[in-house]
């Protein structure tokens, strides 16, 4: 079963509290998730490999350590993933970007792919997937679908917040994907929002009803 990830750090928990508020605006909105999204990268990126390197300081020669060379990639699903993509970026500024769309068919209910662009190199690199919110899980599901089928084996997905039933389902489908989260909230409720949440990310980050 894959690992669960919930960041407890006091600077992430003061910073949803302000997403949570209904009086913050899109502009400080899209300013925070981007602040979170920074403090989530040094938390998704701890299991790094690293290499020894001899560098020069204005000392003398030394032993120092360097990024194994993986590649990264970022995948933000459309439209509320683009906002955790700046904040990632700003720790992994060598890291590819990948998109998918995703909506929901109003009968079934179930996410439908219309766009899918990802790195030409994928399949060498581990994928973040970044989505504000995990509620019911469908469409991190299939992303993970999506992205597997592509070729891709080193993936981890990274959320603002969720809810048990979200990272159940996530976990259920897709064993072997990591879930980093800044905070598992307590339910989904019958509109399968998230409780006690922050309401629909899509609509904070741009201003939109």
């Amino acid at each position: 079963m894959s690992k669960v990830y919930e960041m407890s750090h006091p600077l992430i928990q003061h910073k949803l509290s302000i997403l949570r508020d209904k009086n913050t605006g899109a502009k400080e909105f899209r300013e925070v998730a981007k602040e979170i999204s920074m403090l989530m990268a040094y938390e998704v990126t701890r299991d790094l490999p690293l290499e020894e390197v001899e560098i020069e300081t204005p000392v003398c020669k030394a032993m120092t350590k360097v990024i194994a060379g993986r590649k990264l990639g970022i995948v933000p699903i459309l439209r509320a993933g683009l906002g955790m993509v700046d904040g990632f970026l700003s720790l992994l500024p060598a890291a590819k970007v990948g998109h998918v769309g995703l909506y929901r068919d109003p009968e079934t209910l179930e996410p439908v792919e219309y766009y899918c662009k990802l790195p030409t190199d994928v399949t060498e690199r581990e994928l973040i997937i970044v989505d504000p919110m995990l509620a019911t899980g469908g469409s991190a599901i299939a992303t993970i679908d999506l992205i597997k089928r592509k070729g891709v084996t080193q993936i981890k997905l990274a959320c603002l917040i969720g809810c048990p039933e979200g990272v159940k389902a996530v976990q259920e489908a897709h064993p072997d994907v990591d879930i980093y989260i800044a905070s598992i909230d307590e339910k989904l409720n019958d509109h399968a929002y998230i409780v006690p949440g922050l309401g629909d990310a899509g609509d904070r980050l741009y201003g939109t009803k």
